[in-house]
């Protein structure tokens, strides 16, 4: 069975959906890992600003950095090999670099929103690495939340 790593970017959480305004993208491809590991295929993800040994320890992922700077990342590796650099790949792709067959209609679809709580759950434990309110934006800043 395959492998995948993923190396994000800095964020403030490891999947970046915290805080007040969340991308999108972020939340497809959180849902998109979801399903895959469910599929059975390993998954590892680590955040440059909570993990940076991981990106300092791959030779391929520092070349990255070295050569592209973060818009080399998001950087995805299935098996070792460099998939997808600077773009979060669909659920398409990630099936077929991880030998799947293509996700069908419903399964392409977003997750439910997150409610307020499930967000408050995210940011509400500081990580080791930061403990900023940054990027929860000045609103949950001023409210006194923790974010990442």
């Amino acid at each position: 069975m395959s492998n995948v790593r993923v190396f994000d970017p800095a964020m403030c959480c490891s999947t970046g959906i915290c805080g007040t305004s969340v991308d999108p993208r972020l939340v497809r491809f959180a849902a998109d890992l979801d399903w895959l590991n469910g599929q059975g295929v390993p998954v590892e993800r680590f955040n440059l600003s909570q993990q940076p040994g991981a990106f300092a320890g791959d030779p391929t992922v520092r070349e990255a950095l070295q050569t592209r700077g973060e818009a080399a990342l998001p950087l995805v590796k299935v098996d070792d090999v460099v998939m997808s650099a600077g773009v979060y790949p669909s659920r398409a792709e990630l099936a077929s670099w991880a030998g799947l067959p293509a996700p069908r209609g419903m399964l392409e679809m977003l997750p439910e929103p997150m409610d307020a709580a499930e967000v408050g759950a995210c940011c509400a434990v500081p990580s080791e690495a930061s403990a900023s309110t940054a990027c929860c934006g000045s609103d949950a800043a001023d409210a006194g939340t923790s974010c990442c």
